[in-house]
């Protein structure tokens, strides 16, 4: 008799899973950090392309010519994405969403109106961890102390770890064996991982602190016990 109630309730979860994988309709993968995942298609992870210049970022800008010594400028990108320099006053330079290298082409020609062969360089000023990151950031959900964006360091050396340490750590009832991560690739197309940080406390498992890249999601689960 306990072995037919066995096979029944064996039978019932199994229903239940096919159905469940039904209702999804989600793309299955499997990654180095856990077991075979569902990619939930609501979960919105961006693809990211590189440092770009936004609202609230400061550059540095040198502007010089061959016979004379560059000028150093340190310049805020203003929140209509735009930078107003020494001689363009007149014509703020609309640089929202750019590369330094994109910046950089754009100036060299709207100084050579005023410089013979201008010579012209864009670095983004010493980033403190404060303001907007022109590295990106990643979005951390769930279970969570301060859930939204977290920057992500020039360093680029962001894990899932430190990233839930900088997002005011887990809540009590996270479930800290089942952090998800979905990322985007150029095509648009997503995957998650999962990633135990329980098993990355308890037995050292560094090799198992996902690295992150800007734009990926973290969610944190509640636990369901």
């Amino acid at each position: 008799m306990l072995k037919s109630h066995f096979r029944e309730s064996a039978l019932k979860v199994l229903m239940l899973m096919l159905i469940a994988a039904v209702i999804c309709g989600c793309e299955s993968i499997s990654d180095s950090f856990g077991k075979k995942e569902q990619v939930d298609s609501t979960v919105v992870a961006t693809w990211w392309e590189g440092p770009r210049i936004r609202p609230g970022i400061q550059l540095i800008v040198q502007v010089g010519t061959v016979a004379a010594p560059p000028t150093t400028m340190n310049v805020l990108v203003d929140q209509a994405g735009d930078v107003t320099l020494p001689l363009l006053l007149q014509e703020p330079i609309h640089c929202d969403g750019l590369t330094l290298d994109a910046l950089r082409q754009k100036l060299v020609k709207a100084y050579g109106v005023y410089y013979k062969q201008p010579m012209v360089t864009v670095t983004f000023a010493p980033y403190d961890g404060k303001g907007v990151s022109p590295w990106g950031t990643v979005t951390v959900l769930g279970e969570v102390g301060n859930p939204g964006p977290v920057n992500m360091p020039p360093t680029m050396d962001l894990t899932v770890t430190k990233v839930l340490q900088m997002a005011g750590g887990c809540k009590q009832f996270a479930d800290k064996s089942s952090i998800r991560v979905t990322r985007c690739d150029k095509d648009g197309n997503q995957t998650r991982y999962t990633v135990n940080i329980k098993e990355i406390g308890k037995d050292g498992r560094v090799d198992k602190d996902m690295p992150l890249r800007a734009g990926d999601v973290v969610w944190v689960p509640e636990t369901w016990y």
